[in-house]
């Protein structure tokens, strides 16, 4: 059967018909597909729905694979996980099964509904966490329950039912890439950065292996059916796209090899065993090839190639049982571009269309697997189902039952057996199996919540509509938040600070590359002697050309921070490992400084970072090339403390809002949380960002979560949150940013829970509510500048206008300016203190205890005081206005006039305008004739022109009228038979006989004038 059907395809049958992409209107839009960076296809379909990777970490979008009633589908949304999803897979068997694997370390299953109900808010089961990313997932193709998942260098082979690992395969010597079952369910197929390797899992050992493809980026690899044959897509070592054909009988090298061309995006493979068709696209392009696979020769044949009007995300299949037969499509291939889902159909043109080709459409693997997890491991290989009329592709003798794992519901059940909920309403319970332990499709149901899992019951907004249903907007896009409006803008020029020259912009990456505080600003300069430029924010504009007042700090600065406390006292480390502390004196510097207050000592080598203390004042914490940690005491400018644990360097370190703990991270990819005065380890530890380029992190939620900054392995910027006292568990959630070279900068505001994210150099700063519920991160507006900035600092929070809904107020570095940056909230009533986004804010400027005291074990903690202006009510005491009710009348309704009634009215209406009009017409002054004087048939009329407002004009003879001689200076026109006389225009004109004028008027032209038109116009 095969071999016919590939007959047809060789011996060209319109081969150039096959492959082109579906009309407009079949295509699937209004999505906004994701951009992430992994080795799945970001898009897969059952014969139900179609999932795929949206925009929003860690979700799904879900869209039934056929058109509802009204030929329109529904977007649906799945929060799967609190990181992003890197790949999914359908079961063969089960249409509603969905397996997710995620960055979170976790493998889910899903049980999606019936078209048109809602989508689960949780997962009916969860595997792992594994110990790393989950990086593939692909489930079994002949038993149902067992699935297979990549995870670095290692295979995990689940049963699901028992939510254990049959077996893990960890002799890998790279990183996975792909993986692939044998259509029998014997072997499974890997492909790693080096080698590709396939062997029987039930072994447990591994299996044979040889060189792949000699260049290390991704690679795919797909088997042929149930053939011996493995097909695998990778670079070569020029970095041309290449397809290989092995033969696992003869695995010690390709058996064909094909160069396809230069591209350098990463191609999705795409393989029908029961076509021999192989579909290549290249992420990011908008070409799909086509070729005919034929291992007997070898050969591969190109079929055709199909240009599409997006670049492509992802790529899938659509199952056979769900093609066009009719129509002679052989196969379907779905597109995902950033805002469609594009079909492209391959048919093959008959003749007759509308006929069932048996040698097209030959019986097709079937739908009921053929055993389960725990016979498959104990040997079973049993093949699914192929006898002719069981799973037919002819319309009329297609299967009707489903299949229906019974997976979920055995989870559901043991659930509900051990963890009570609440009572929701009758609850069916009783499930009919049959002898095989599987369930009848009727006996379940979609089911409910039973279970809790990581992931949200509701997603942040990704634009996605959820299915028909009576819930809230909330509930249908996720939570938002209340600062998803707020916007940016740079503050008046007045307040610039205009001809910086000089400025440093080498600083290390560790230091934000200047300082502030409300009254000042520091600055290093590029010239020697580490000189620091204090310039007064109170005094703004343009500063001199010549030289100003600076800081000598004699070595370059590696990092300095003003003390929260005192905001005359700046202290800078630098290079040459000591700390010197400054004082400015009142008012701004009036001279160079050249001797610090103090210099602290202690450090062997270069220090990173420094560090203030938030509550107990005299109290500075450094870190530094030594691997050490240190706390001063600066009121004797001694080493009160130093901390050890660290393997490499420090790129971050920060105080917990209450000043009890202290947390870092370093290049050693490791968190690390002391308590100082209790130890000078590490209390806990945990695993940070994978990317060793940088990273920074500050404390969230009121110190009970860390949010970090970093990168990870493709050198994505990205930012993780942890819970403080579990950091071991790693992440919490993980949102992926851009791709840039800077490492982002957070600065949290406590008072709104909104983190602001930007790195230097760059030209965008991230805003996101940080909850410490799922989804963690609720997105805000972001603000752009026109230029990238070299530094971006946040004032403190008493420096904001409260009357504008101002919430945070920013320093802007350019090139050579400092510009303030306002960030606020648009509100209506701003007459009203708005005491929802102004709760009272910790007196930071005010130290609750000395550093002798928290040296001593002492703890407190600093009042709050409010915001509020004394002229202003808070917005929670505004009076409440009753909402005016517009009630319209039903006889409104009853009255409304049609198009034509409103045309008659305007047009009356003008024309009472006009007639309203004071002035007399001509015509209102004639005189009136006696019959007699009317001159009949074959007599003479008197014809004359003028244009209104441009004096007398030249007489016309109207159409069919003929010239005669009267008198001098009178035109006469006679009648040429017995027609009248007629405008120019056409119109009937009237006759003026020659003795009749108006009372008064003079002889001549004008006097005869029918009457008067607009201004402009010709009468005749």
């Amino acid at each position: 059967n095969a071999g016919g059907c590939q007959w047809a395809y060789r011996h060209g049958e319109a081969s150039a018909d096959m492959g082109f992409p579906s009309p407009f209107q079949a295509w699937i839009g209004g999505i906004r597909a994701g951009s992430i960076t992994s080795y799945g296809n970001n898009v897969k379909a059952s014969c139900c729905w179609i999932a795929f990777n949206a925009e929003v970490s860690g979700v799904l979008g879900i869209v039934p694979l056929e058109c509802e009633d009204g030929g329109k589908r529904t977007m649906s949304q799945l929060c799967c996980h609190s990181d992003v999803v890197t790949d999914f897979d359908f079961s063969p068997f089960d249409q509603l099964l969905l397996a997710t694997g995620s960055a979170d370390e976790t493998v889910k299953v899903w049980r999606l509904p019936q078209s048109g109900q809602d989508m689960p808010s949780s997962a009916g089961l969860t595997l792992g966490p594994g110990g790393g990313p989950v990086d593939m997932l692909q489930f079994h193709p002949t038993a149902d329950g067992i699935l297979a998942s990549g995870t670095g260098k290692r295979v995990t082979v689940w049963d699901m039912e028992h939510q254990q690992p049959l077996t893990v395969l960890d002799s890998h010597g790279d990183q996975l890439q792909s993986l692939a079952w044998k259509r029998d369910g014997r072997l499974l197929g890997t492909s790693c950065k080096v080698s590709v390797s396939h062997g029987p899992p039930r072994r447990g050992t591994a299996g044979l292996s040889v060189l792949g493809h000699e260049n290390n980026k991704d690679s795919r690899l797909l088997w042929m059916g149930s053939s011996d044959c493995l097909i695998s897509v990778g670079f070569s070592q020029m970095r041309e796209r290449e397809v290989k054909l092995w033969d696992t009988r003869r695995f010690s090298g390709a058996m064909l090899t094909m160069a396809l061309d230069t591209s350098p995006g990463a191609a999705i493979p795409l393989y029908d065993a029961d076509t021999g068709l192989l579909v290549l696209a290249g992420k990011g392009e908008n070409l799909l090839y086509c070729f005919e696979v034929a291992p007997a020769q070898p050969a591969l044949t190109q079929v055709t190639q199909c240009w599409t009007e997006g670049s492509t995300r992802g790529l899938a299949t659509v199952p056979r049982l769900a093609l066009d037969v009719m129509a002679c499509e052989v196969l379907r291939v779905l597109q995902l571009t950033d805002t469609a889902l594009v079909p492209v159909s391959y048919v093959v043109p008959r003749k007759v269309r509308g006929d069932f080709h048996e040698d097209l459409f030959p019986d097709c693997t079937g739908t009921l697997p053929a055993t389960g997890a725990q016979a498959w491991w104990a040997g079973d290989s049993q093949q699914v189902s192929v006898t002719p009329g069981v799973v037919s592709l002819h319309p009329a003798r297609r299967p009707t039952e489903t299949f229906t794992s019974p997976i979920i519901a055995c989870t559901r059940l043991q659930a509900a057996s051990i963890v009570p909920t609440a009572d929701t309403g009758p609850t069916n319970t009783n499930t009919d199996t049959d002898g095989s332990g599987y369930s009848s499709p009727s006996s379940l149901a979609s089911p409910g919540s039973a279970t809790t899992s990581l992931s949200a019951s509701t997603g942040p907004s990704s634009g996605f509509a959820s299915s028909p249903s009576q819930k809230s907007l909330q509930s249908i896009l996720g939570p938002s938040s209340r600062f998803r409006h707020a916007q940016g803008r740079v503050l008046h020029r007045d307040m610039h600070l205009t001809n910086l020259r000089g400025l440093s912009l080498t600083t290390p990456g560790e230091c934000d590359g200047f300082c502030a505080n409300h009254q000042r600003v520091a600055l290093p300069l590029l010239s020697a002697g580490g000189q620091i430029a204090i310039l007064e924010l109170s005094k703004p504009g343009r500063l001199p050309d010549g030289a100003i007042p600076t800081i000598q700090n004699s070595v370059a600065v590696a990092d300095l921070s003003w003390d929260p406390f005192d905001p005359q006292r700046l202290a800078v480390a630098g290079e040459d490992a000591k700390i010197r502390l400054w004082r400015i004196p009142e008012g701004g510097l009036q001279e160079t400084l050249q001797e610090p207050e103090a210099v602290l000592q202690g450090h062997t080598e270069k220090i990173y970072s420094i560090r203030f203390h938030p509550v107990a004042s005299d109290l500075l914490v450094s870190s530094s090339y030594d691997m050490t940690v240190r706390i001063w005491e600066l009121s004797t400018g001694r080493e009160a403390l130093c901390l050890q644990g660290h393997t490499d360097q420090i790129f971050s370190l920060a105080w917990s809002p209450d000043g009890k703990k202290l947390a870092t991270v370093s290049k050693d990819g490791r968190l690390r949380l002391y308590e100082p005065r209790r130890s000078p380890l590490p209390q806990q530890e945990g695993p940070g960002p994978e990317g060793a380029r940088g990273a920074r992190l500050v404390w969230v939620c009121g110190g009970d979560y860390l949010l970090v900054s970093g990168f990870d392995s493709r050198s994505e910027r990205r930012i993780l949150l942890y819970q403080a006292q579990a950091l071991p568990k790693g992440p919490l959630s993980v949102l992926g940013l851009d791709v840039a070279p800077s490492t982002l900068l957070p600065f949290y505001d406590e008072d709104t829970g909104v983190v602001f994210l930007t790195g230097k150099g760059d030209t965008r700063v991230f805003l996101y509510e940080v909850t410490p519920e799922p989804p963690y991160f609720l997105e805000c507006n972001s603000f752009t500048s026109s230029e990238p900035h070299k530094g971006f600092i946040f004032l403190p929070k008493t420096v904001c206008e409260v009357r504008e809904v101002e919430f945070a107020r920013a320093l802007r570095l350019g090139q050579s300016t400092l510009e303030p940056v306002a960030f606020h909230v648009p509100r209506v009533k701003k007459e009203y203190f708005q005491d929802d986004i102004y709760p009272p804010t910790r007196v930071w400027w005010e130290p609750a205890l000395g550093a002798s005291a928290w040296l001593s074990g002492e703890d407190r903690q600093q009042h709050r005081t409010s915001l509020q202006p004394a002229d202003m009510t808070p917005v929670s005491r505004a009076p409440k206005e009753a909402p005016a009710r517009k009630f319209v009348p039903a006889s409104v309704y009853l009255q409304e006039k049609s198009d034509e009634q409103k045309k008659e009215e305007l047009l009356s209406a003008m024309v009472a305008r006009l007639g309203n009009r004071d002035d007399p017409l001509p015509q209102d002054s004639f005189e009136g004739v006696d019959e007699d004087e009317w001159v009949g048939a074959g007599g003479e009329y008197v014809c004359v022109c003028e244009t209104l407002g441009a004096g007398p004009a030249a007489p016309l003879t109207p159409p069919g009228l003929r010239r005669t001689r009267r008198d001098p200076g009178t035109p006469r026109t006679t009648p040429a038979g017995p027609r009248r006389g007629r405008r120019a225009g056409g119109g009937a004109a009237r006759p003026v006989p020659a003795k009749g004028r108006p009372a008064g008027a003079a002889p001549g032209p004008a006097a005869a004038m029918g009457p008067v038109p607009a201004a402009g116009r010709p009468r005749y």
